[in-house]
């Protein structure tokens, strides 16, 4: 592997490692402003304290970029699926992963994950 592959590859774990530590703040972010909003008297039974706090969370969708799907293709590539890899690509209408429509970045990464597990 040369050298700027290292490096792409090293650039897309902290971009991830980044993007997850943004996403673990935003959890505590919300967890602290629904115990700030919970007021706790007297009369208030525990039970319903708990069920305020542990409310559902709505789901915010992921927006997976260009190199989120390098970095899960490259990882496949080099774990010799590099002919699944570029079917892959080409499914999604590109010759290259550049001609990949980013509104199919999502799709693209679910099924790379599947290759090779099959």
């Amino acid at each position: 592997m040369n050298k700027v592959t290292e490096l792409l590859d090293a650039v897309a774990q902290v971009i991830t490692n980044v993007r997850n530590l943004a996403d673990s703040l935003q959890v505590v972010a919300d967890v602290l402003t629904d115990m700030k909003s919970v007021e706790v008297t007297g009369s208030q039974p525990a039970a319903q304290i708990a069920e305020k706090a542990a409310k559902p969370k709505r789901e915010k969708a992921k927006f997976y970029t260009l190199e989120d799907v390098r970095g899960v293709l490259a990882e496949k590539s080099q774990n010799g699926l590099t002919s699944e890899v570029k079917g892959l690509i080409a499914k999604f209408g590109g010759s290259k992963l550049s001609d990949i429509d980013p509104s199919n970045y999502e799709a693209i990464i679910k099924e790379a994950e599947v290759l090779g597990n099959e």
